[in-house]
């Protein structure tokens, strides 16, 4: 059986390839051949992920989709999350969570099978939600730090605004002077994330 690792960090300063020998090491425990590793440093909460997607478009029907937690494939809203796994189904993915031990049986037949089916779902959908949340308390927690810092200097910006106008200036530079180069080349050349050079190129579209 294949297997599809999918690998995410949410930024640039962190290592998205961080948990592979470890995925490497339990596909081969279980016999699985790897298909392919697709990695990239993206937000959990963006449904339309670069790697993720040519991951979807790849893999064929049966094969399995192997990531290390819930949180590495989906931090979504409900809507999202939704979405990503009425995709799973229809291409017929198997979805295998490292630290999730009811969805490493490859196959369960009969009633123990379906009951296994039912509390491994259950399972994913709290872990999903969870991650969810823990995003939703992120990002609050962040507001409300933006707020206290605006009550205390009502003339106070964000830093680092500038810093992402100057890169997407350089990518689009790049892109506009090599207009044949790949989007992993204008990363490097930019020293950003691939993901973040697909998002440019969104938006300029």
């Amino acid at each position: 059986m294949n297997a599809h690792l999918y690998l995410r960090a949410s930024t640039k300063d962190q290592d998205a390839n961080r948990a592979k020998g470890a995925l490497e090491t339990f596909a081969g425990d279980r016999g699985l051949t790897i298909a392919g590793v697709y990695a990239e440093n993206i937000s959990g909460t963006k449904l339309n992920r670069p790697e993720l997607m040519r991951l979807l478009d790849t893999a064929q029907h049966g094969d399995v989709l192997l990531v290390e937690s819930v949180d590495r494939l989906s931090r979504l809203s409900q809507a999202d999350w939704e979405a990503l796994k009425t995709t799973i189904k229809a291409k017929g993915l198997r979805l295998v969570i490292a630290d999730l031990p009811t969805s490493w049986q490859m196959a369960v037949d009969g009633i123990a099978g379906e009951v296994l089916k039912v509390i491994n779902d259950m399972l994913i959908e709290l872990m999903a939600t969870m991650a969810r949340l823990d995003q939703d308390k992120r990002v609050e927690r962040i507001n409300e730090g933006l707020r206290n810092k605006r009550l205390e200097n009502p003339e106070w910006k964000p830093t680092g605004k500038s810093k992402n106008a100057v890169l997407r200036e350089q990518v689009k530079s790049l892109m506009s002077k090599h207009p044949t180069m790949s989007a992993d080349q204008i990363a490097k050349l930019a020293d950003c994330g691939v993901a973040t050079v697909y998002r440019i190129k969104r938006e300029l579209a």
